[in-house]
């Protein structure tokens, strides 16, 4: 009975999860006959409330390699700590190979202010408010693995009480502060 109840809230998860398709890069292999073509895809999936996850799968087929790269995505979900669940505590940068990225918080009503594999991980993670700029790199796997490194690093203000042994609102006060 309780592993079923499991399975059910696991299927519920799974079914909000939104998918983003970010790059899909063809391959050919020369043969003797000819060419042969392979497909790799790179996808991003979120529940759009702080989850995310990303993937890579390779086949013959695209739709056979989109459903391979969502599979590793749905399996590596990560949770990202967001302020009043629309944007970023505080500016964040990361940094994966050559790929360098900047978020940056906004105040509500800006929008997503960030191109290519950036804009598909804020829409997929929730974030509604971010000003984000990608330096270095435009290989999109990099810029994704680097935009998700900066996510993680990201410290929240309940974090941050636990680890000095503070409240949370001393350490708010302190920061609108500066």
């Amino acid at each position: 009975m309780i592993e079923n109840n499991k399975k059910t809230e696991n299927l519920r998860e799974k079914s909000d999860i939104k998918e983003k398709l970010v790059a899909i890069n063809r391959i050919t292999k020369v043969v003797k006959g000819g060419r042969r073509f392979g497909f790799a895809a790179l996808v991003v999936v979120g529940n759009q409330k702080g989850s995310i996850g990303i993937g890579q799968g390779k086949s013959k087929q695209v739709p056979d390699a989109i459903k391979k790269a969502t599979e590793v995505a749905k399996r590596n979900l990560i949770k990202i700590p967001l302020k009043e669940g629309r944007t970023l505590h505080h500016d964040v940068k990361g940094k994966n190979g050559s790929g360098k990225v900047f978020l940056r918080a906004a105040p509500a009503g800006t929008g997503i202010i960030a191109g290519g594999a950036i804009r598909s991980v804020c829409e997929v993670l929730g974030i509604q408010d971010v000003v984000a700029k990608s330096l270095g790199s435009a290989n999109p796997h990099n810029v994704l693995k680097a935009c998700v490194n900066g996510l993680k690093s990201q410290n929240s203000p309940k974090i941050l009480s636990a680890i000095r042994g503070k409240k949370i609102s001393e350490i708010i006060v302190k920061r609108e502060a500066k």
